[in-house]
């Protein structure tokens, strides 16, 4: 079993931590205010895929001009 470090919050931890407060959030206006919240869900889906496809994120690139620094380093 694999388990990451949690002493830091380095830039990938803290994306996965974005990405599933932005889909809690998506399900929760989705579900009290208006079915249009879900669409927070489908573009949080869809970032997720681009960046496993393609390796480029919008977020890794706003948090790292925020300072977060990448654990894993590119080749």
């Amino acid at each position: 079993m694999y388990l990451a470090s949690t002493k830091t919050w380095y830039l990938e931890r803290t994306i996965f931590l974005l990405a599933g407060l932005f889909s809690l959030a998506g399900i929760s206006i989705g579900y009290l205010v208006s079915p249009f919240g879900y669409l927070l869900n489908l573009l949080v889906g869809i970032n997720l895929v681009v960046f496993a496809t393609t390796g480029f994120c919008v977020m890794s690139v706003i948090l790292n001009k925020l300072g977060f620094a990448a654990k894993c380093n590119r080749e």
